[in-house]
């Protein structure tokens, strides 16, 4: 015993220990899901959005020529890694299998996020949570932007933190770089850095003071900054260069209003849960359709969103059914993240650790405000990018309703359980797990 124990605490605060078995879970669970795909000859998924990025990379090979369409712009980032991936390995199942791999992967990006905000024990929860779950390893299987998009988002949030952590400015740089990538990755890429912006100066309580010493500290790199971006943007203007793109996002908005505000659907697609309502179509206010719209239709949008909340939850809240036992446990079941996250969620706001983990609620908004302004896609694949910053919060939920149980039960010191906490207590010291 005392030889285990030796090792124990030689052992115990060396992260490898703890991150490797989670990750070989982690890419075992999406590879061997991708290979039985391959060797029961399903193939990769099939989409249409999928055919689409695969034809755009064979044509960027051929004529290396970009259009200035919005989905030309905001994949810019996807379409060039494809396109590179496609000139290397030609085949796409070989694609499959790298983003299986580093999906697998991105386990490591969530227990340093989680160990870095919270605690090891949080940690190891949520990778545990992580590891297997459905939504990442089924997107990892599609030719789409969701897999190679969530290792993205979680690297731009770890070099974020450690630049925080360590004040080394490498680390901020690079959280620039890949930031500035994710920016032309796809379009949840802009709302995703808009909210990781926000952090920044909820973080470090900046204001106009604050972000007015900067500029004047670092005048120079600021004002070429802001003269190049007056050029360029000057440059696209005059030249009409940005009209393709101006008015592709206009018929988008337009398509989504008419097809999908308009009809009170909640997916992409009609369901028996959609919301029917008489739109008003007059365009009176600033010539805009959108705010147009936006303004005469609000009661009944808002009943729309209202929706959309309940059914970013999952398909599964249609179709929970009470009236009988294996139902009422089922919605136990469906329910409990929903309860962890919650409760990681007042636990940090009474720990006070809120403003400096609130990285987690602000990217886990991000995406939910995306779904709920948008509309939430039937397969929820919108919804994934949200996935390892609920299991972070789940886990930060879980780790602390342990540590209640932990102190419950030693306040019954003078009975066995107490005594037995009380005994591994003593023995192992919990500290390790901070």
């Amino acid at each position: 015993m005392n030889r285990w124990l030796h090792i124990f605490h030689k052992y115990k605060d060396k992260e490898f220990i703890y991150i490797i078995p989670i990750v070989l879970m982690s890419i075992k669970v999406r590879l061997d899901y991708v290979l039985y795909r391959f060797h029961s000859g399903k193939g990769i998924p099939y989409s249409d959005d999928s055919q689409w990025y695969l034809n755009y990379a064979s044509a960027l090979m051929n004529n290396w020529k970009i259009g200035l369409h919005m989905n030309d712009i905001l994949y810019l980032g996807y379409n060039l890694l494809l396109t590179l991936l496609m000139a290397l390995f030609k085949d796409p199942k070989v694609v499959v299998i790298i983003q299986a791999v580093t999906a697998g992967l991105s386990v490591i990006l969530v227990y340093q996020i989680a160990r870095i905000l919270f605690n090891r024990l949080t940690a190891i929860i949520a990778s545990l949570f992580f590891y297997d779950i459905w939504g990442i390893t089924m997107w990892a299987s599609y030719i789409l932007t969701d897999s190679f998009f969530i290792s993205l988002l979680l690297l731009c949030i770890y070099l974020l933190l450690m630049a925080f952590e360590t004040k080394k400015k490498a680390y901020f740089v690079l959280f620039i770089v890949f930031s500035i990538y994710m920016l032309v990755f796809r379009p949840t890429g802009v709302v995703s850095l808009a909210f990781i912006l926000f952090y920044i100066i909820y973080r470090k309580r900046l204001n106009v003071a604050v972000i007015a010493s900067f500029i004047k500290k670092h005048k120079y790199i600021v004002g070429s900054a802001a003269a190049l971006l007056a050029a360029v943007s000057i440059y696209l203007v005059a030249g009409h260069k940005l009209t393709p793109l101006i008015t592709s996002i206009q018929f988008n908005a337009k398509m989504v209003l008419y097809n999908i505000y308009a009809k009170g659907w909640i997916y992409d697609r009609a369901s028996s849960y959609d919301y029917a309502y008489r739109p008003d179509y007059r365009i009176d206010i600033m010539n805009s359709l959108v705010l147009s719209y936006m303004i005469h239709n609000w009661d009944h949008i808002m009943v729309l969103y209202g929706r959309r909340v309940i059914a970013f939850l999952g398909m599964w809240v249609w179709k929970t059914d009470v009236t009988h036992v294996r139902g009422i446990v089922k919605l136990i079941y469906n329910l409990l993240p929903t309860f962890l996250f919650i409760f990681g969620t007042i636990a940090a706001i009474v720990n006070g650790i809120f403003r400096r983990t609130s990285i987690i609620w602000f990217t886990f908004f991000a995406v939910f405000a995306f779904c709920i302004v948008l509309f939430i896609d039937g397969m929820y694949r919108y919804k994934a990018p949200a996935l390892p910053f609920i299991a972070i919060a789940a886990g930060y939920g879980a780790e602390r309703l342990l540590y209640l149980a932990y102190l419950l039960a030693k306040q019954f010191s003078r009975k066995p359980v107490g005594k037995l906490v009380q005994l591994w207590d003593k023995k192992t010291n919990c500290d390790w797990l901070a």
